[in-house]
């Protein structure tokens, strides 16, 4: 018989099941950490369990379906993981994303009787070391549901040393003082026409021209803003991506983002305000359904993403 800190246990019992250390995703709360284990498979490949609730405050359900940032984020939790677990990376470091992209079988997304359990199959590549601790890395990930894929995503971060990251964000390294300095959201949009139910989890404001909102920042999110930071988080610009979309149609009807194809120029500062703008994309190749939408600060894009929709199934 084994004994833990917390009583025997019987040979044969099945192996129990919690979610990896917050501090490992860069969450403040336990309850928004997807990610419950991990393994090395290979010299830089990963096998990576995630939970997604079957009910979530913020990434919520549209008819019966998972949320598709939900996916975003499981994603981007597993960068700091591997950063810390893996790599040995210190905690402290400060992460930045520059690329991200996903596509989904949005049939694959249906919400079960129990929470749904996900393999992420990861492998890193591109490695920028400094001192031996990657300062970016690019990762390829296939998502599994039950052995089956409904996913893919491929991604690129950077890892900032602590002093590094004050010497380049100078007047805006303290955290506390710029985050509690930042301005009170704007007037927002009507849920409906984003595709949410409640005004707390708008992030555009009212309409300034043709396919052009402010961004919505409301700091007291307690998704969103889990934590206090120095700049707009990646997954708020995801989400504005996902709003505009909405946003631009003729009807209110609801759709999925099936995939986006994401880059982060510069940081999205909260001292300043950006227009997000979104239009038809018009890259070849492009999608039926997809946009281009830019987060757009001091006259220059901060974020681009195609994001391309289609109706619920």
């Amino acid at each position: 018989m084994l004994v833990t800190a917390h009583g025997p246990i019987s040979a044969g019992a099945p192996a129990l099941t919690t979610t990896v250390p917050r501090e490992y995703v860069h969450r403040a709360a336990h309850s928004e950490v997807f990610l419950t284990g991990w393994q090395r498979t290979g010299a830089h490949d990963f096998t990576i369990t995630a939970q997604w609730p079957r009910s979530h405050s913020f990434y919520t359900a549209t008819a019966g379906l998972h949320d598709p940032l939900m996916l975003c984020e499981t994603v981007r939790q597993t960068f700091p993981l591997l950063l810390h677990t893996a790599y040995g990376t210190p905690l402290g470091h400060q992460l930045s994303w520059s690329r991200f992209g996903y596509a989904l079988n949005p049939h694959a997304l249906h919400v079960g009787w129990t929470p749904a359990e996900l393999e992420l199959r990861v492998t890193c590549s591109e490695f920028v070391l400094r001192r031996g601790i990657p300062a970016a890395v690019s990762l390829d990930i296939a998502v599994f549901r039950e052995g089956t894929q409904i996913a893919v995503a491929d991604t690129r971060f950077g890892c900032i040393a602590p002093a590094v990251y004050r010497r380049v964000r100078a007047d805006r390294s303290d955290v506390r003082r710029v985050f509690a300095a930042v301005p009170g959201p704007v007037a927002p949009l009507a849920p409906a026409l984003v595709g949410r139910d409640n005004v707390r989890d708008v992030v555009l404001g009212r309409e300034e021209g043709p396919g052009r909102w402010p961004l919505r920042v409301d700091t007291a999110h307690p998704v969103l803003y889990d934590h206090p930071v120095d700049h707009v988080p990646g997954m708020v610009l995801l989400e504005a991506a996902r709003q505009a979309a909405h946003a631009v149609r003729p009807s209110a009807e609801p759709v999925l983002p099936t995939s986006m194809d994401v880059t982060f120029h510069r940081y999205v500062e909260f001292d300043s305000p950006c227009l997000i703008e979104a239009r038809t994309a018009s890259s070849p190749g492009s999608a039926p359904g997809t946009l281009r939408v830019d987060a757009v600060q001091d006259g220059e894009a901060a974020f681009t993403a195609e994001v391309t929709v289609a109706p619920i199934p």
